[in-house]
């Protein structure tokens, strides 16, 4: 499709703050998404499109945050690993399901998540004592996998959270690995995109290139910082990914609620 000079320039300019974000908090694709559907691209498309320029960008902070020494390849390759299987899982699943009813699921989770890091303990970044070992874990990363695959919204601050609570890990390890796993849900949800033909190429390669540019700024925040500025990112970012879904009337949350009250 034909788009106009100032609507790309939107969407590169989207996709580089979308990737500051994500690499510090997660939910890159709550700006990325609606932009992209914004000037016209239909909503397969959009999101499949989101998802080639997101694998760069994330791929690009895996390398800032591994070359920091804050990502150990070896301890979760299997969680890794879960997710990507998951995340191919959803990205079919969702051809032949109806994906309404997450919509009325994910928003008490994302205030569940916001309350969290909003009630918790001071988060340094020294790993605690992990709830699960990595069995566990890799059984939750493989969950929210399938969630990414098969919904999307708010994958990154779901992984995070999941380290931080369940996982014992300092936040910016934390942050750091997240990157890692969902690199992996991404190229499983690309793979399963681009078998449907549905991505934009040419406007995806330059989305990644602001986004890379985005992650990278991210990124060396995060490292520089100590993370400072995750928390209370990752809080407003539930809560605008909760605003965002719940002012859709189409939520089937409404329905629950006018039923049962």
């Amino acid at each position: 499709m034909d788009l106009t000079i100032e609507a790309i320039s939107f969407l590169i300019a989207t996709a580089f703050v979308a990737g500051s974000i994500d690499a510090l908090a997660g939910g890159g694709g709550l700006l990325t998404i609606p932009a992209l559907m914004s000037v016209g691209i239909p909503p397969v498309a959009a999101i499949a499109t989101n998802k080639l320029q997101g694998m760069f960008g994330t791929g690009s902070a895996v390398i800032a945050y591994w070359r920091a020494g804050r990502i150990d390849f070896r301890a979760f390759a299997m969680p890794a690993a879960g997710a990507f299987l998951g995340s191919l899982a959803g990205a079919f699943a969702v051809q032949r399901i109806d994906s309404g009813f997450l919509a009325a699921v994910v928003p008490v989770l994302l205030v569940a998540m916001a309350l969290y890091y909003l009630l918790a303990p001071p988060m340094g970044d020294v790993d605690r004592h992990a709830r699960l070992g990595r069995t566990g874990l890799s059984l939750v990363c493989t969950a929210i996998g399938f969630y990414d695959g098969f919904f999307g919204p708010g994958t990154g601050s779901f992984l995070t959270t999941a380290l931080v609570a369940l996982g014992g890990l300092g936040l910016v390890r934390a942050i750091a690995n997240t990157k890692f796993i969902n690199f992996a849900t991404n190229v499983a949800g690309l793979s399963a995109m681009i078998l449907g033909g549905k991505v934009l190429w040419m406007l995806g390669f330059g989305m990644a290139v602001a986004n890379i540019a985005g992650n990278q700024l991210g990124a060396w925040f995060a490292i520089r910082h100590s993370g400072r500025g995750a928390r209370p990112l990752l809080v407003i970012m539930s809560i605008a990914l909760t605003i965002k879904l719940l002012a859709d009337p189409k939520n089937p949350l409404w329905t629950i609620v006018k039923s049962g009250f």
